[in-house]
């Protein structure tokens, strides 16, 4: 994340087929001090001569639009001329592989269309989305780059040290969908039992997880509340819930709760982070990937003190660096490490920390 000193407004340029969505956004942004529309478009053939000629510095677009579908227009615009995206379309079932597969393309994040009519909860509207468009303008935002499976080049290296006696605990927010995705790809099919706290609506986090599972070697679910957490599989906190790591006995095992949300979230890291720190203490490590806020910073702090060994994605891959940096700078983390790198880094972790629990 790159931050510049500016008293220049953000420059948004809007891009639905409605007239009256467009009028609504207008009206949004414009109330805002430090924004303004420089231009709506009512397809992605006419914003694309709009972007060359006005310059914008956030995009909210569309999905379903003439002429040009939304994903279309983003795949070609972060190709050729990679800037800030907010998607803006209906958060349902039906729509959210369409909405998850934008975040793959490159979009900073994606919130609900406004309901033309309903005035209960516009000023909350309002302000969620002017918070999104500020955080998508100082987005380090780059050349999309499609991870494959099987591309990697990190071996399965057989965990033979893996059991439940080791976890390791993920927080994520803005643009980390693709981070998660950068980060498990890797991971052997044995690898330790990895727990992700990653800020996301509700009508995501099983279609995210059903997305990972058919990228990744590891099994990946939603979690479910008193299931029994294994190596080999990853556990996404459903997008309703906080979720915690606890002890059965021997076992670890996931307890969900729907608790008021935790520094503005429900799933918060920091609830997972201190879960770990109290249960699992030297036996979990920590990451810290891209995210706005300090979610999550405290908790790791936490586990560091209980004796686990944590890592934050540094910041120059990081599309927003609020998290990690809260992590660095309370002292939570011991290493900075690049997201490309993470799954290399943990791993030899894992396998350190195995080798000196038999000696």
């Amino acid at each position: 994340m790159r931050y510049e000193v500016t008293n220049r407004k953000i420059r948004v340029l809007i891009i639905d087929d409605s007239a009256l969505i467009r009028s609504i956004l207008k009206g949004i942004v414009n109330s805002q001090p430090d924004m303004e529309v420089v231009g709506a478009a009512s397809n992605p053939l006419q914003a694309r001569e709009m972007i060359k000629t006005l310059n914008p510095d956030v995009l909210t677009l569309d999905v379903e639009m003439p002429e040009m579908d939304g994903l279309t227009f983003l795949e070609k615009l972060m190709r050729r001329r990679p800037m800030p995206v907010l998607m803006i379309s209906t958060l349902t079932e039906r729509g959210s592989e369409a909405a998850l597969r934008s975040l793959e393309l490159g979009a900073v994040d994606l919130l609900a269309r406004p309901k033309p009519g309903v005035a209960e909860g516009m000023q909350a509207y309002a302000n969620e989305i002017a918070g999104k468009i500020r955080i998508a303008s100082r987005a380090h935002v780059q050349n999309t780059v499609v991870v494959a499976p099987g591309n990697s080049s990190l071996p399965t290296l057989g965990c033979r040290t893996a059991s439940t006696e080791k976890l390791i605990i993920v927080g994520a927010s803005t643009g980390g969908t693709e981070a998660l995705k950068e980060f498990l790809i890797p991971m052997p099919a044995d690898a330790p039992a990895i727990l992700v706290a990653q800020h996301m609506p509700e009508a995501f986090t099983r279609s995210f997880a059903d997305r990972l599972n058919g990228l990744s070697k590891m099994a990946v679910t939603e979690g479910v509340h008193n299931e029994r957490v294994l190596p080999g599989h990853v556990y996404i906190a459903p997008g309703h819930s906080h979720m915690l790591v606890k002890r059965s006995g021997s076992n670890y095992v996931i307890e969900l709760n729907q608790a008021p949300p935790v520094n503005h979230h429900r799933p918060s890291v920091e609830v997972l982070f201190r879960s770990a720190a109290q249960c699992a203490g030297a036996n979990a490590i920590g990451v810290m990937l891209t995210g706005m806020g300090k979610d999550g910073a405290v908790g790791m702090l936490e586990m560091r003190q209980a004796g686990a060994y944590n890592f934050a994605q540094d910041e120059a891959t990081c599309v927003v660096y609020g998290m990690p940096r809260a992590a660095v700078e309370v002292g939570a983390a011991h290493e900075s490490v690049p997201i490309q790198d993470m799954a290399r880094r943990v791993l030899a972790k894992v396998l350190s920390v195995g080798v000196r629990n038999r000696q």
